[in-house]
């Protein structure tokens, strides 16, 4: 008996309450209410095995939507002390441990989990180990356009993505991803294509057209500090990315074309407005 996966198991014994199938040495029941009408003794069903609410093995014939080993997007549907359940399209929901987390994630998010089966042989879900599991053959070029999911925040790397929910890719560490939670989509641009496979990514627009969009919120942090910048695009990389977001090479070019239009004044390292 294969736990997690789709198998054909034939029909040993007919119940008040269902059937029993089996594999030739171990049986599993399969509910009346999922019993195909007409069904005869060694007849052959296609069933997938997991297990009730009670730990028992139980078959169905209703196909999740994902088994084990497999990856896939799946929705939370509540999150409580034990972790949080997973909607795989059968009656009982997968939990995912707090433990197989990479962040808490909330009700009504769709996440990327693999199925794996625990040290108490159930099977659950894991936000872990999706790096491994996503494909390093993109079929895109750089400049191509691509939805992206996000399913971990790589702190001292960057933020790792997965594009169309298959390839492997990564946000660099200096793009502020404050505002987007695991499980998000959003819109990214191929940057590179590493000789392995895997994607760098942008969720800047394409340089002319990001830097309008920089050099109005600087404006605009600058009025936040009453007309005068307290730093100069002298500052470490470290200091612009936390007061404005930007990298600094951004933040350069977004200062350098403030500067030319003669919007700002720089001077004793600090920038006013003009």
């Amino acid at each position: 008996m294969k736990l997690g996966e789709i198998q054909k198991l034939k029909i040993q014994k007919k119940v008040e309450f269902g059937v029993y199938l089996t594999d030739g040495e171990e049986r599993v029941l399969l509910p009346k209410k999922q019993v195909p009408e007409n069904a005869a003794i060694s007849d052959e069903l296609s069933v997938f095995v997991y297990k009730d609410s009670k730990d028992r093995l139980i078959a169905t014939t209703t196909e999740p939507l994902l088994t084990l080993g497999q990856m896939g997007v799946l929705t939370v549907s509540q999150v409580n002390k034990v972790g949080a359940f997973l909607d795989w399209g059968l009656e009982k929901d997968l939990l995912l441990p707090f433990k197989e987390m990479t962040k808490q994630p909330s009700e009504g998010d769709e996440i990327l989990v693999r199925v794996y089966i625990d040290k108490s042989q159930r099977l659950c879900a894991s936000m872990k180990g999706i790096y491994d599991m996503l494909s390093k053959n993109p079929p895109y070029q750089v400049g191509d356009e691509v939805e992206a999911r996000i399913y971990e925040f790589g702190h001292d790397f960057g933020t790792f993505v997965a594009l169309e929910d298959k390839y492997s890719a990564m946000i660099p560490r200096h793009e502020d991803v404050s505002k987007f939670k695991i499980g998000d989509v959003l819109m990214v641009r191929i940057t590179g294509i590493k000789e392995d496979g895997k994607c760098d990514v942008t969720i800047r627009d394409k340089a002319y057209i990001q830097m309008e969009d920089d050099a109005k919120a600087i404006l605009d942090l600058i009025d936040s500090y009453a007309g005068v910048l307290p730093f100069s695009e002298k500052a470490s990389p470290e200091v612009i990315k936390r007061e404005t977001g930007l990298s600094k090479a951004a933040f350069k070019r977004a200062i350098g074309r403030l500067y030319k239009e003669r919007l700002i004044t720089l001077d004793e390292g600090k920038i006013r407005k003009a």
